[in-house]
């Protein structure tokens, strides 16, 4: 399966982004608020310029305390994530995934966010793969 067919099974919900300067404290209602684990860094919507996780945010608290939370998102962001294309295997990506310890991967083309995929996704539509398979071989056998 290729990314674009998750991003399709997805539907159109858009990516959510913020801006580099938007405070820790906004974000984290943000991510309560669309039930989501990351947002998208970047000052004009198409460019990524970071990733900011709720791992990225524990972590800080951890460390720092809450006094993080006045902190902006460029400050505690990953930068430079881990971006795949459209056209991309769900296989790769999900082991890209697994070997970087991450769980939200941009999706851009010619250097500009058209999505993201989360390891959810990338899970979800290999189960459903796996079903078909499943479909298929047994109505091999039987005859069908």
């Amino acid at each position: 399966m290729l990314v674009h067919q998750i991003l399709k099974a997805k539907g159109d919900t858009g990516v959510v982004t913020i801006k580099p300067g938007t405070k820790v404290s906004e974000v984290t209602h943000l991510l309560a608020e669309r039930r989501i684990g990351g947002v998208i860094v970047s000052s004009d919507g198409k460019a990524v310029e970071g990733i900011l996780s709720e791992r990225d945010i524990v972590r800080t608290l951890a460390l720092k305390g809450a006094s993080c939370l006045d902190e902006e998102a460029r400050e505690m962001m990953t930068r430079n994530p881990s971006c795949c294309g459209s056209g991309d295997q769900a296989d790769d990506i999900l082991q890209r995934m697994t070997d970087g310890r991450f769980r939200h991967m941009p999706v851009t083309q010619n250097n500009e966010l058209i999505g993201i995929v989360t390891i959810g996704d990338v899970v979800k539509a290999r189960l459903q793969e796996l079903s078909m398979e499943k479909d298929a071989l047994e109505g091999m056998i039987m005859g069908h």
